[in-house]
């Protein structure tokens, strides 16, 4: 087939007029137009760049009768190309009687999931490991923190079946270079899950919580069809290392699990797990990440910021954003994890801290817009060793805690009183959507100095840019902390352990991946590894 991109018609276009477009543009490559077989819409998108004239963007995938000759005419012209094979391709089998141990992966959040599905799909029969509960038992305990601020350690935002990425926008895109197409795997696996079918197509497509609870359980099963297995409520305490070789696992139950291939997809947050793995010896390092606040405005400002007056069209949805600006003290603000039409959540994982993180529904249609607004760190900001970025996370989640109250509710300020340096008492018309609640206060002493001067400096920057962002009552509510792993489980080309062999670092939590859309892709990466690995013994 032919890929035809760049083709931009407007927002309300019809069929016929993006067929028609296809047939100009093959006429370019000396193509008539009743040698057009058909066509498939491989991605859409919209160009805002121009408020008052906002385009649809295709990147096409035709057939026509003669393929050959009409790509001895592609040479000289621009936005054509042959349309790549995107098909995912298994780079092992496992032999029917398989001598080896069976491999083990750790944690089934999107990384280990992908991991686990495609091992059990090359027939090595997966052992998953995950701390947690079930994806609809696990909702009930997080449930259990935003209504009646109980935190179950065990499993929450961070732990259980789904990962962190479970209660998030479900957003599955990513800025990764992917020459082999992972990431359709990725996709495709999805919507056979029960993923609607456009995010095959969309430019930034999303899933949503509530869809992602379904998807997973029956990922899950298929798994389970194809001869693996999922144990939750085990979690792994320990691992037993001799001569750098893996050899085995100690479970929470006190279970001894025989294992040399093990793929690490514990999560950014799985603290406790990596002072064990820094305990034994695995080499680890520190790593920068980032941390500020959410902000939250009316979602309807965001659409007509963003798209004027075609703010509510159904092709464009609500509206999101990207900011980034850079400071006069050296740090850079930007936005993370922007959640259109959704809400803050609570998102602490141990007693005693307040986290905070972004959610939308499918339909991402509550009033307001939230995003993370966070600043840039490195190692150089907490010196002390490859676990010194979780203490220092730590320090500020327990600050939240103090500044709330200290009953997991978090504390927030109006940006008008966080720029002008004043306490907030009172709420202006945008409601904090954070559950279980918001204590107003001074956000002024909820995160390093320089962390503080440079959101103060970049609001009213990123204003001029985004109109109406830094209105006095946006609503600032503290502390995002776990924007990335602040650790990275060092791996070499082979995907394992720099000196633990038969361990396979991957996903967030080792330092590798960003969001669900790339850690599903390092998981299949690091499951490839590992089949290769055992083939190879």
């Amino acid at each position: 087939m032919l890929r035809i991109s760049e083709i931009k018609l407007p927002l309300d276009h019809s069929e016929d007029e993006l067929e028609s477009a296809i047939r100009s543009r093959l006429a370019l490559l000396h193509v008539p137009a009743n040698e057009l077989t058909r066509y498939t819409v491989y991605r859409r998108a919209h160009d805002a760049r121009k408020r008052s004239e906002i385009k649809l963007t295709y990147i096409v995938d035709v057939e026509v009768k003669d393929e050959a000759a009409a790509l001895r005419h592609i040479g000289g012209q621009p936005h054509f190309s042959a349309t790549p094979d995107m098909s995912y391709k298994f780079v092992a089998q496992a032999p029917k009687a398989v001598k080896t141990l069976r491999p083990v992966v750790i944690g089934i959040g999107p990384c280990g999931l992908f991991a686990g599905l495609v091992l059990a799909q090359m027939g090595f029969c997966p052992i998953i490991l995950e701390r947690g509960k079930a994806v609809r038992e696990r909702t009930v305990d997080t449930w259990g923190l935003w209504r009646k601020n109980v935190l179950n350690p065990e499993s929450n935002v961070q732990f259980g079946e789904g990962g962190a990425g479970t209660f998030s926008d479900g957003k599955l895109y990513s800025q990764i270079k992917d020459p082999k197409h992972y990431g359709r795997k990725v996709l495709e696996e999805f919507v056979l899950a029960g993923a609607p079918d456009n995010i095959l197509y969309l430019s930034r497509p999303h899933i949503g919580t509530f869809r992602l609870v379904g998807m997973v359980e029956k990922m899950r099963a298929a798994i389970h069809r194809l001869g693996g297995e999922v144990r939750f409520q085990s979690r792994v305490d320990d691992i037993l290392i001799e001569g750098g070789q893996l050899r085995g696992l100690a479970l929470s139950n006190g279970e001894i699990l025989d294992c040399d291939h093990v793929v690490l997809a514990v999560g950014h947050s799985a603290r406790d797990t990596f002072q064990m793995l820094h305990e034994r010896g695995v080499y680890m390092e520190a790593k920068p990440f980032s941390l500020g606040f959410r902000i939250e405005h009316p979602q309807g400002l965001i659409d007509r910021s963003q798209f004027g007056k075609f703010a509510g069209h159904k092709l464009l949805g609500a509206a999101d954003y990207k900011i980034v600006h850079h400071c006069s003290n050296g740090r850079s603000v930007y936005s993370f994890c922007m959640c259109p039409g959704g809400t803050v959540v609570a998102a602490a994982s141990e007693p005693g801290r307040v986290v905070t993180n972004g959610m939308s529904q499918y339909s991402r249609n509550e009033r307001n817009a939230n995003a993370g607004i966070v600043v840039g760190i490195t190692p150089d900001d907490f010196p002390g060793g490859p676990l010194a970025g979780i203490a220092f996370q730590r320090h500020w989640e327990e600050r939240a805690f103090e500044l709330g109250g200290g009953d997991y509710c978090a504390p927030g300020q109006r940006v008008g009183d966080f720029i002008a340096g004043r306490p907030s008492t009172a709420l202006g018309s945008v409601e904090p959507s954070y559950k279980p609640g918001v204590h107003l206060t001074d956000l002024s002493t909820a995160l390093p100095d320089y962390a503080i001067e440079a959101i103060r400096e970049a609001l009213p920057q990123i204003d001029k840019k985004l109109p109406g962002y830094a209105m006095d009552d946006a609503i600032l509510t503290g502390v995002e902390t776990r924007t990335s792993s602040p650790i990275r489980v060092r791996r070499k080309d082979n995907y394992q352990s720099m000196n633990v062999e038969g361990l396979f670092p991957a996903g967030e939590g080792a330092g590798y991946a960003g969001g669900i859309y790339s850690a599903a892709i390092d998981g299949i990466k690091a499951a490839e590894a590992l089949a290769l690995d055992i083939m190879a013994r």
